[in-house]
């Protein structure tokens, strides 16, 4: 009998390509597309598309009756507004930087989507992520480096369990992105030029604070002071939700000279902007640590990586309590968020990682 897989299919290139070379590779594949959109935003979802846009249904029910393959929609709408939507409001009006991607990934497209697969009997789920899975010499189950730096996901999925990352395919980080777009061009898949999705799904226009206010209301904090480090008040600004650690554009503060953000305090309602060196720091500290290739960062020299974005650099890893650990960067870097992730990599392997609280 063949394993059954359920690929997760945005309506995108990706996800289309791997529901092709997973059907090639024998599996009785199932696409799916889960829909997250908020009732009240579908004609704006329509018209914006993504990977939460109606249209993505479109492009992905196309892709299936091409494939052949039976094609479902999911309805995982409550899911995503607890777990990513919400989730990004609290931690911007806590004064922290969140990334929702991998929120979605750990909690929707994994937790949510996985358990009800593996109930109506698949055995996989599969996504069109540029990543692999793979088994470290310790046995577990980690996720790798895809073959394109370029296009590398790795970082936004280290928060996936072991249970999950059993259960998970991914055919598509075994290819450059230039090759996925060419089999889908020679298999006749209609979103073969199909342009990726850059912004944040739920927010189309990329106003983070706009849509903050929407969802809120009266409960974002209004304006307040920017301040240096030595609490000397600068000028004043539009409310935290509308800054992030290391921003420099759109403080609109005459100074003399350029000036950064360094620190958001949403007790006092401030915004702490200092020089181009007071950005770098060669410390952070984690909480919420997932451990994924390795079951213990103590003493171990890794890369970490601060953002999507970052290249890395090498550091030493110390726990120090209460499910908290301690990066010492061998160079400093720059604009260490909290509320982002830092994600550690043991060679090609995603060794874990955790959410970045302060210096």
């Amino acid at each position: 009998m063949k394993e059954k897989v359920v690929v997760g299919m945005s309506g995108g290139v990706d996800s289309s390509v791997a529901a092709y070379l997973l059907k090639e590779q024998g599996y009785d594949v199932i696409g799916v597309t889960m829909q997250i959109w908020q009732d009240e935003e579908e004609t704006q979802q329509q018209e914006n598309g993504g990977c939460c846009g109606l249209s993505a249904v479109d492009d992905a029910r196309r892709v299936a009756d091409r494939l052949e393959i039976p094609y479902y929609v999911m309805n995982f709408k409550q899911e995503f507004k607890q777990y990513v939507m919400d989730y990004f409001v609290a931690e911007y009006l806590a004064g922290r930087t969140p990334n929702p991607c991998i929120a979605c990934n750990r909690y929707v497209k994994w937790e949510s989507l996985l358990a009800r697969s593996l109930s109506i009997g698949a055995d996989y789920i599969a996504t069109g992520h540029y990543a692999r899975i793979a088994k470290c010499d310790n046995g577990r189950f980690a996720v790798a480096k895809s073959v394109t730096a370029a296009k590398d996901q790795t970082y936004a999925l280290y928060n996936l369990t072991q249970e999950q990352l059993s259960h998970t395919l991914m055919p598509v980080g075994a290819y450059h992105k230039d090759e996925i777009r060419k089999i889908a061009e020679e298999v006749g898949l209609p979103v073969a030029h199909k342009r990726d999705s850059q912004e944040i799904c739920f927010i189309p226009d990329n106003d983070y604070a706009g849509f903050i206010d929407r969802e809120v209301g009266d409960a974002v904090p209004g304006e307040g002071n920017f301040v240096t480090k030595d609490g000397e008040i600068i000028g004043r600004h539009k409310g935290i939700t509308h800054y992030t650690v290391g921003q420099r554009r759109g403080l609109n503060i005459p100074y003399g000279k350029r000036i950064f953000v360094t620190e958001i305090r949403p007790e006092t309602n401030e915004v702490v902007v200092g020089s181009p060196e007071d950005v770098f720091t060669d410390t952070l500290v984690a909480d919420h640590v997932n451990y994924m290739g390795l079951t213990d960062f103590d003493g171990r020299r890794l890369l970490g990586k601060i953002r999507y974005g970052h290249a890395g650099a090498m550091c030493t890893v110390e726990n120090i309590g209460e499910g908290r650990i301690r990066c010492h960067f061998e160079e400093p870097v720059r604009a260490a968020t909290p509320g982002q992730a830092v994600v550690f990599y043991d060679g090609e392997f995603v060794a874990g990682g955790g959410i970045i609280i302060g210096k």
